[in-house]
């Protein structure tokens, strides 16, 4: 019996100081049963837009990555928020494409509205454009950047603009989608796109 018992003791012992060696080896790896394996995120592809290596500001007044959108199909339009005529009308129309979407896919779509206007268009001003077009916050996102950022964006995208002496800005309208990842799918120009086929493209992507 105290044989049987000195080993027992013996094999604690030399139990814990493995234990200790592990915890002193700063080569060791520890994991735990209970932690799953971190595995890196899919990196973005040469196309996508999300590489873009510049910083905007949203309308609450926070640093925003473009980046920050993926994950789910984006929608998104250049505009300014004085624009008087076709900006309103794009918001329009996009907003009846979102009402046009059903509960299941409407909820895994993104709208984004970038400003031309880096000076005008602050975060109170994007705000108000928010609150007088009833955008919501899940889904809308406004930005405001760096005149460079947005040249950067719209060479990108394919979008023509010039600002006028009045302050104003003679613009192409493009609306263009995204997939999850950032990489333009499709692009509708003009000011009365086609609904139904952009329901369709969104349906497409979604559930791709």
């Amino acid at each position: 019996m105290k044989t049987k018992v000195l080993v027992c003791t013996a094999a604690l012992f030399l139990a814990a100081g493995s234990l200790f060696a592990d915890e002193s080896d700063t080569n060791a790896v520890h994991r735990s049963c209970c932690m799953p394996a971190v595995v890196p995120s899919k990196p973005l592809t040469d196309k996508s837009l999300y590489q873009l290596d510049s910083t905007w500001t949203n309308d609450d007044g926070k640093a925003f990555q473009l980046s920050s959108l993926r994950g789910r199909p984006q929608i998104v339009v250049m505009f300014f928020a004085s624009c008087q005529f076709t900006c309103p009308l794009t918001v329009v129309r996009l907003k009846q494409l979102e009402a046009a979407l059903p509960p299941e896919i409407q909820a895994k779509v993104g709208f984004t509205l970038v400003s031309f206007d880096s000076v005008r268009d602050t975060p109170t001003a994007l705000k108000n454009y928010r609150t007088q077009h009833a955008l919501s916050s899940d889904a809308w996102t406004l930005l405001n950047g760096s005149p460079n950022s947005v040249l950067d964006l719209a060479a990108v995208l394919g979008v023509k603009f010039k600002q006028d002496a009045q302050g104003q800005f003679s613009h192409s309208n493009l609306i263009t989608l995204l997939n999850s990842e950032g990489e333009i799918v499709h692009q509708f120009a003009g000011l009365n796109p086609d609904n139904q086929q952009m329901t369709a493209e969104i349906k497409k992507l979604v559930e791709h």
